[in-house]
């Protein structure tokens, strides 16, 4: 296949890249360097793809319809990994019109592109914070997801809601996957994991929002790319599903859960990292965030049942691992 990633110098987009050259994919990546966190780790990602073999980057953004269409008139897409996104609910309350026009009018920018192409199928990036605020766990794909507590859960859900009018409308094959709590090397900093090991690294001390008893489902990038590439490679197709459930429907569309599966508390997070780095945190407690949840689960039935697979990696060899990576990255040698 030939793909086009949008956000390809992101966190995930960046092993998805990867993963995509080393399977012997050629791959348009596309990215517009935002600098919405730490600059020089997207221009260090981004260093990292410019010499693979059958990748070409691209800089341009989602929302610019001119540099879109450039980009699949001069490649031939067949499957289209949307990542690019503004990610993160507090910067959501901070700047909530740049997260609708990069969320929302950006997907939909892709989505219409798409079409014209003709393209196979369009894989895109949603995420867990679309359930909202919930007592009960796991989350399905087949519960009710219209309360959501964030401007960037609204934005997330949107994209759902966008890519099941263009699969019913054009008939064009859409896959939802969301996202939970995706963790790892050359991760986001903005994200607990890693601003907790930046801070214990640097003997500065970390602020905890509430009393870190908050549950999250934590889910390794490698996991995360393995599904992406299996759900791709299996586009939904129109009549498959009779409807009825609200993960799926008779258009070619449906959403898929992308998580380990289990629940890992915020005070457990950081006893791992201080574990692995043999440097206990210094905590700072601060207050609960507007828009942050108490607790994630995914249900991953139906991804097992689709495509085979079940995320593998546990938090504790997750971690370890990002530990390792986050060392060498700070020291240059990453």
């Amino acid at each position: 296949m030939s793909w086009l990633v949008t956000g390809a110098a992101g966190f995930v987009g960046f092993h998805l890249c990867r993963r995509l050259v080393a399977d012997g994919h050629a791959v348009v990546a596309f990215d517009s360097f935002d600098e919405t966190y730490e600059p020089g780790l997207k221009k260090a990602r981004a260093d990292r793809l410019l010499g693979l073999a059958g990748l070409r980057f691209v800089e341009g953004d989602v929302r610019d319809p001119t540099a879109l269409e450039r980009v699949f008139t001069q490649s031939s897409i067949s499957t289209v990994a949307h990542l690019a996104a503004r990610a993160g609910v507090r910067g959501s309350h901070r700047d909530p019109i740049d997260y609708v026009e990069a969320n929302v009018v950006g997907t939909t920018q892709v989505l219409e592109r798409a079409v014209r192409a003709g393209v196979d199928h369009v894989v895109y990036a949603s995420s867990s914070s679309v359930y909202g605020e919930r007592s009960l766990t796991p989350f399905s794909v087949d519960q009710p997801a219209d309360h959501p507590v964030s401007l960037y859960a609204a934005s997330k859900r949107a994209t759902e809601l966008l890519a099941h009018s263009y699969a019913t409308v054009h008939d064009l094959p859409t896959t939802g996957l969301r996202f939970f709590t995706v963790y790892g090397p050359w991760g986001r900093p903005d994200m607990a994991y890693f601003a907790f090991a930046d801070a214990i690294l640097a003997g500065e001390p970390i602020t905890v929002y509430g009393d870190g008893s908050a549950v999250r489902d934590f889910t390794y990038v490698d996991d995360v790319i393995e599904g992406l590439v299996r759900v791709a490679a299996d586009p939904p197709l129109a009549g498959r599903d009779p409807g009825g459930r609200l993960g799926s429907s008779s258009a070619p569309w449906r959403l898929f859960n992308i998580g380990f599966g289990s629940q890992a508390a915020v005070n457990d997070l950081i006893a791992l990292l201080e574990e692995r780095i043999g440097q206990r945190a210094v905590r700072v407690r601060g207050d609960l965030q507007p828009g942050d949840v108490t607790r994630t689960q995914a249900d991953t039935i139906d991804l097992a049942e689709t495509i085979g697979y079940t995320p593998k990696v546990p938090l504790e060899e997750g971690l370890a691992r990002f530990v390792e990576w986050l060392r060498a990255f700070r020291a240059g040698s990453a």
